[in-house]
């Protein structure tokens, strides 16, 4: 009820406002504008005239602003990886090949996150390799044997997570595995 009241005596003094003359009278200044036709005095002041002002200009209201958006909660932190392993070659087996090229598997948990920036890192026979990879599945190529593998037949592959900045988020443990060449008799 009282919101009925101010919104009614909001009304009243608005129109009471909007139908009271307004006079303006010059000094040495300028104009002057005041709501009274004299300066305390009940004759006009000299010189003081009554404007006719136009009608008010009165629009719609004003449509309510665009909510402010929520900042957004910051993006969650990754969970960290828990494992990381390389599952081919079989850790103690033996692959064939002839240049050093072979298949490696590798199983990590959770997934990679690619879309962050995470990459693999491969060691062979402690000798990082140049080419950085974003899937689970590759192959040592034969220019990878030739630039790490170390001349013996025993052989170690190891591999790492790093993040888009080179931090270092998890590293396997070694697997060891034997190559076997084919040789002419």
């Amino acid at each position: 009820m009282r919101t009925v009241h101010y919104l009614l005596l909001g009304v009243f003094v608005a129109a009471t406002a909007a139908a009271q003359p307004v006079y303006e009278t010059r000094d040495k200044d300028g104009p002057v504008f005041s709501d009274l036709p004299s300066q305390g005095r009940d004759l006009p002041s000299p010189g003081a005239t009554e404007l006719t002002l136009p009608p008010l200009n009165v629009g719609d209201a004003l449509p309510a602003p665009a909510p402010v958006p929520e900042q957004e909660a910051p993006a969650a932190v990754a969970m960290p990886y828990r494992s990381l392993s390389v599952s081919q070659p079989a850790s103690g087996g033996t692959i064939h090949s002839n240049t050093g090229q072979f298949p490696v598997e590798i199983t990590i948990d959770p997934a990679l996150r690619t879309r962050q920036g995470d990459v693999i890192v491969v060691k062979l026979d402690d000798q990082e390799l140049p080419a950085r990879r974003t899937t689970t599945k590759f192959d040592i190529t034969a220019d990878d044997w030739q630039m790490a593998a170390v001349d013996s037949v025993e052989h170690q592959l190891q591999v790492a997570v790093l993040d888009l900045a080179g931090k270092l988020l998890i590293v396997s443990q070694p697997v060891r595995f034997f190559v076997h060449r084919a040789s002419r008799r």
